[in-house]
C-alpha cells in the first residue's frame, strides 16, 4: 500500500473504443493487487476488476480539454481506457501502477495474498489435484524401458528440473550428469510423452553446448540410450525448433546443435519458429491491428498480414504435426529441443502430445499437459514453494462448469485417435480469433450468447447425425434386398440352365427387353398380341410406376433430407440439374 500515492480518484470516465458515446462515469480505485472502476449508478454498480500483475503496459497520453487519457493494456488483450479529469491525479495513478505492475520481489506476487479462506487440508488437497507421477503410469512408465531417476534430487543436477525424471531405463547417472555439463542451463534429455503402443517417445531438452567441434561423449550415448529405449527403430529424430540461421550463431558463441556425425543414427530437422523477441514484436504490432478504431478491410487483412502473427503459429503446428507423425505414423522417437528448453520446446511438445491423446483434450487432461510441460520443466522451485499459495488446478476443477465445451462428446470419431489438421496456407491466411483478441469488445460481439450459439449448433449437428444414421440403415436395408434379388435371379438363371433353356435370351433389365425385342421381327398395330404387348417396359413407364425407383422421390432415397440443407440450416445446396442425376445424389448423400 506504501507505493500507492492515490487510492480513489471520482468523476473517471472509462471509454468504449467503439463509440465514445458509451462513456460510463464512475470512480476508480487503487489497491495493492487491483485497479477497480465502479460506474455510478442507483439500480447496479457495474464494476471492472484489473489485476495488477495482467497489466503489460501503461501509457499516458496527452491532456485534453476533457481530462487526461490513461491507456492501460494488458496480458489478456483487454484494454482500458481511462480519462481522469485532472493531469495531477492521473500522473500520481500513472507512477502507483508503474510500480505496482512489476515487482521487485517474489512475495509482492498476488498469489502470495491471495486467500481463499480454506484450510490447510483443502489446500494440500488442492496441490494434489494433479499428479505427473500418475500421468506416467497412464502413459505405461516405468517399465522395460524407462525409469524414474532421483538423480535431480534437491535440484543438484538441474535447477529448472523437478526432482524426479523419466530417462531410459540404459542412462546410468554418469551419462545424465556428463550430457546436462554439456547442455545449455544443463537441461538433459528427459522424457515428455511415451506412446506404448509402439514404444516411440518424445524428450525435450536445450541446445548442446557443441559450438564448432566440440563434443562429449556422455551427451551422445544419453541420446543412444533414447534411441535402445525404442527397439521398433533404429533411428531417433533430433528437432531443433529455431530456424536454421540463429542456430549457426549460436555456434559462435559456443552453442548450437548435434553434428549428425558425432551422433549415430539420428536425424537432424530445423523447424524454424522465431524466438520470444520476435514473438513479442509479431503480437504487438497484431494488438495494434485490433485497436484501430474504424479500420477498412484492406487495411485489417494488410495489419494482420504484415504482423507476421499466422505465421507463428503456423510454424508451431507445423512442428506439432511432424512430431506427432514421427511417433504415430512412423514409431520413431523425437528429441525436442530450441536455445534452453523452455518457450519454444514446451510449445511444441504440447501441440504434439494434443494432437497424439485424446487424454489431454480433456479438462483434467489438459491441466496436467500445462503441469508437466509447462511447469514442472521450467518453474523456479526454489522462489515459488507451494505451502505459501494455492493451486489454480482446484479453483478450475470446482467450476469446470464454466469453462467446459458443450459440444465436447468423449465418444465421437473426431476426440479419439490422432488428429490431423489441414496445414494448407489457405486456413490460416487471414483467420483471425476475435473471440480471443476482441472478447472484450462488446459492440464486436454477436447479440446472441456464445453460449446460445454453441448450443444450437450442438442440436442441428444431433439431428443432421440421427438421419444420417436412418440413412445408413436404410442403405443397408436396400443392399440386403438387392442382394436377395440377385439370389433370386442366380437361382432362376440355374433353373433355366436346368431345362436346357439359354440364358442369353432373359432380359433382366428394361434396356435388355427393349434391345430384344429390336431382334423380333416387325408386326403391325393390327397383329398385335396382348399377351406380347404385356411385355414391352420402357424404362420411363418403369419409372412412373414405381414411385420407390422414380427419380423424383426422395422418401427412399433422402436427397432432400441432405442435399438440401446447409450446416446453418440455410437454404437448399443442391444444383438445378440435381434431379438428373438422381442416382448419384443418393450415392453422394449417403
Amino acid at each position: 500500500m506504501e507505493h500507492i500515492r492515490m487510492p480513489k480518484v471520482e468523476n473517471v470516465r472509462l471509454l468504449d473504443r467503439l463509440s465514445s458515446r458509451k462513456a460510463a462515469l464512475g470512480t476508480l480505485y487503487l489497491t495493492a493487487t487491483h485497479v477497480i472502476f465502479v460506474e455510478n449508478g442507483s439500480e447496479a454498480r457495474k464494476e471492472t476488476w484489473v489485476l495488477h500483475s495482467q497489466i503489460s503496459s501503461i501509457e499516458k497520453q496527452a491532456t485534453t480539454a476533457t481530462g487526461c487519457p490513461l491507456l492501460i493494456r494488458c496480458k489478456n488483450f483487454q484494454v482500458i481506457q481511462l480519462v481522469i479529469p485532472q493531469e495531477r491525479d492521473c500522473h500520481d495513478v500513472y507512477i502507483s501502477l508503474i510500480r505496482l505492475t512489476r515487482p521487485v520481489k517474489y512475495e509482492e506476487l498476488y498469489c502470495f495474498s491471495f486467500n481463499p479462506k480454506l484450510d490447510k487440508e483443502e489446500r494440500e488437497q488442492g496441490w494434489k489435484l494433479v499428479d505427473l507421477n500418475k500421468e506416467y503410469n497412464r502413459m505405461g512408465i516405468p517399465n522395460n524401458y524407462w525409469q524414474i531417476s532421483d538423480v535431480n534430487r534437491d535440484y543438484g543436477v538441474c535447477d529448472s528440473y523437478p526432482t524426479e525424471v523419466y530417462v531410459p531405463k540404459s542412462a546410468t547417472a554418469h551419462i545424465i550428469v556428463g550430457s546436462s555439463k554439456f547442455r545449455s542451463r544443463r537441461r538433459f534429455p528427459a522424457l515428455s510423452y511415451y506412446c506404448k503402443e509402439n514404444n516411440a517417445s518424445i524428450c525435450r531438452s536445450s541446445q548442446p553446448l557443441s559450438g564448432f567441434s566440440a563434443r562429449c561423449l556422455e551427451d551422445e550415448q544419453m541420446l543412444q540410450a533414447v534411441r535402445k529405449a525404442n527397439p521398433g527403430s533404429d533411428f531417433i529424430y533430433v528437432v531443433d525448433t529455431r530456424p536454421k540461421l540463429n542456430a549457426m550463431a549460436n555456434r559462435a558463441a559456443g552453442k548450437g546443435y548435434e553434428n549428425e556425425d558425432n551422433y549415430s543414427n539420428i536425424k537432424f530437422q530445423f523447424i524454424g519458429i522465431e524466438n520470444i523477441h520476435v514473438m513479442r514484436n509479431s503480437l504487438q504490432k497484431m494488438l495494434e491491428v485490433c485497436e484501430l478504431k474504424s479500420p477498412s478491410m484492406s487495411d485489417f487483412l494488410w495489419g494482420l498480414e504484415n504482423s507476421g502473427w499466422l505465421k507463428h503459429i503456423k510454424a508451431i503446428m507445423d512442428a506439432g504435426i511432424f512430431i506427432a507423425k514421427a511417433v504415430a505414423e512412423e514409431g520413431v522417437s523425437v528429441l525436442v529441443h530450441c536455445s534452453d528448453g523452455w518457450d519454444r520446446t514446451a510449445q511444441v511438445c504440447s501441440v504434439a502430445s494434443l494432437l497424439l491423446d485424446p487424454y489431454y483434450r480433456t479438462m483434467k487432461g489438459f491441466m496436467v499437459l500445462i503441469e508437466k510441460d509447462w511447469v514442472s520443466f521450467g518453474h523456479k522451485f526454489n522462489h515459488r514453494i507451494q505451502e505459501r499459495t494455492y493451486s489454480l488446478w482446484a479453483h478450475l476443477w470446482k467450476n469446470r462448469a464454466d469453462y467446459l465445451n458443450p459440444l465436447y462428446r468423449p465418444n465421437h470419431s473426431k476426440t479419439q485417435g490422432t488428429l490431423c489438421p489441414q496445414m494448407a496456407p489457405c486456413n490460416f491466411l487471414y483467420k483471425f480469433w476475435s473471440g480471443m483478441y476482441n472478447r472484450f469488445e462488446k459492440g464486436l460481439h454477436p447479440r446472441q450468447s456464445v453460449t446460445d450459439y454453441l448450443m444450437a449448433v450442438k442440436e442441428e449437428t444431433q439431428q443432421l447425425e440421427e438421419e444420417l444414421e436412418v440413412l445408413v440403415e436404410r442403405l443397408a436395408n436396400l443392399q440386403k434386398s438387392q442382394l436377395n434379388d440377385n439370389k433370386v435371379k442366380s437361382k432362376q438363371q440355374d433353373q433355366s440352365k436346368h431345362l436346357g433353356l439359354s440364358t442369353s435370351s432373359l432380359a433382366n433389365t428394361p434396356q435388355e427387353y427393349s434391345n430384344d425385342l429390336k431382334s423380333f421381327p416387325s408386326r403391325s398395330p393390327s397383329q398385335g398380341d396382348e399377351e406380347d404387348s404385356a411385355l414391352i417396359l420402357t424404362q420411363d413407364n418403369l419409372k412412373s410406376s414405381d414411385p420407390d425407383l422414380s427419380a423424383n422421390s426422395d422418401q427412399e432415397s433422402g436427397v432432400e433430407d441432405l442435399s438440401c440443407r446447409s450446416p446453418s440450416g440455410g437454404g437448399c445446396l443442391a444444383s438445378e440439374d440435381s434431379g438428373k442425376d438422381s442416382d448419384e445424389a443418393v450415392f453422394l448423400a449417403v
